[in-house]
């Protein structure tokens, strides 16, 4: 019998990647986003590369009282889920104080209380069925706090924060908590950022991802190298190293 995901978050960017890459694995896939249309055209090219169902299922991580009923049906018609993945996310370039608070509500919405929500109603199904894998996708932004970035930040170190926690409590439960924090990958999301030191392609990057989720690791940096050598500088670093260079106003 396959072995069954849900990955929220799975019309784009990373999420479809990594139903790409689990579909070659040959596993039963549920894929979920806000975007039907999107959703619909992607479950036939993943038939097509290998997964042996998938289950397109719209949802938007923000009706948090749709979530439960979302994860209820992929439990129902793929026989159990074995690996939900917790994706789904937004990013914007959100200068403080700049009148962009709908947006600052938006990305917390979805990247934090969006992703603890969809695992607080994964968990019951995985203990019901005797175990299963939550992962979550952090992002090496919430190692430290970036200009112009702050809600992103603060939403991925919450659910860093939240994952580890999680961790310990179910420490002698069968349920595996991953959290994969990945670096730059090259996505929709970041392609108009001017400096995306160590990027690799998100294929390559969903790859790696994959064969971490498979091994159920703890946590990892994506990719491992140079990420895990470079995070703890990254905290470190002082202020005035990631402070925007003040606009000169000088006149010729």
């Amino acid at each position: 019998m396959a072995r069954s995901i849900f990955i929220t978050g799975a019309s784009s960017g990373i999420g479809e990647a990594l139903a790409v890459e689990f579909a070659q694995r040959g596993y039963d896939i549920a894929i979920a986003a806000r975007r039907a249309d999107r959703l619909e055209a992607q479950a036939s090219r993943l038939r097509g590369l290998g997964a042996t169902r998938v289950l397109p299922v719209t949802l938007d991580v923000t009706d948090f009282d749709g979530i439960a009923g979302a994860l209820q049906r992929a439990a129902t018609e793929l026989g159990r889920l074995d690996i939900v993945v917790v994706n789904a996310g937004v990013g914007y370039s959100l200068p403080a104080g700049k009148g962009k608070f709908e947006l600052v509500k938006r990305t917390l919405d979805t990247d934090l209380t969006g992703a603890i929500a969809t695992i607080e109603h994964a968990l019951p199904l995985l203990r019901a069925q005797g175990g299963g894998q939550i992962v979550g996708i952090t992002s090496i932004a919430g190692v430290r706090g970036m200009p112009f970035l702050g809600a992103y930040s603060a939403s991925k170190a919450g659910l860093h924060r939240y994952l580890q926690a999680l961790r310990a409590e179910v420490y002698h439960e069968p349920i595996v908590v991953t959290e994969l924090a990945p670096g730059y990958i090259d996505t929709d999301m970041n392609r108009d950022v001017p400096n995306r030191p160590f990027v690799i392609p998100v294929a390559k990057g969903a790859a790696i991802m994959a064969r971490m989720i498979e091994r159920r690791v703890g946590h990892r940096y994506v990719p491992v190298w140079p990420w895990t050598l470079v995070a703890p500088i990254f905290r470190i670093l002082p202020t005035s190293f990631l402070a925007p260079r003040k606009k000169s106003t000088r006149r010729a």
